[in-house]
């Protein structure tokens, strides 16, 4: 199937709600546009230090975190971040990886965007079965 990349905006969602509420003006919202590897394969969504620097993200908590080869790792989990993509968005927390580390678009906001990976196109689209509302399986 090959990689699969998508351009992504993550937003720090502290910032968006105090914008929404007046506190601090839109042109405050600290957010970035990035090309982050779509990985089915993880759970989370990870993002790198810099990504980090530049959203001034708040840390929530450390966790674990099984990599690839099988060891252990102790991450730092930040947010909340507003992920956007085409029509669709979502809300979630981000492991932090080191250094200039890929950037990882994992199956929780995968899922909660309701969109899918395209394999002969080799790209990320919404849910062709739902192209104007993200819609989630509630059972």
């Amino acid at each position: 199937m090959g990689l699969v990349y998508a351009d992504i905006e993550l937003i720090n969602a502290i910032d968006l709600g105090l914008a929404r509420r007046s506190k601090i003006g839109e042109e405050d919202v600290k957010y970035m546009r990035v090309n982050m590897l779509v990985d089915t394969g993880s759970v989370y969504m990870c993002i790198n230090e810099s990504v980090l620097e530049q959203l001034k993200l708040d840390l929530i908590e450390k966790r674990k975190g099984q990599l690839s080869d099988g060891s252990i790792v102790e991450y730092d989990v930040v947010g909340p971040i507003e992920v956007r993509f085409q029509n669709r968005r979502c809300v979630v927390d981000a492991m932090i990886l080191p250094k200039e580390n890929e950037l990882l678009l994992g199956s929780i906001p995968l899922e909660d965007m309701d969109v899918m990976v395209d394999s002969c196109r080799r790209e990320l689209i919404v849910n062709p079965e739902h192209p104007y509302f993200a819609q989630m399986t509630l059972r």
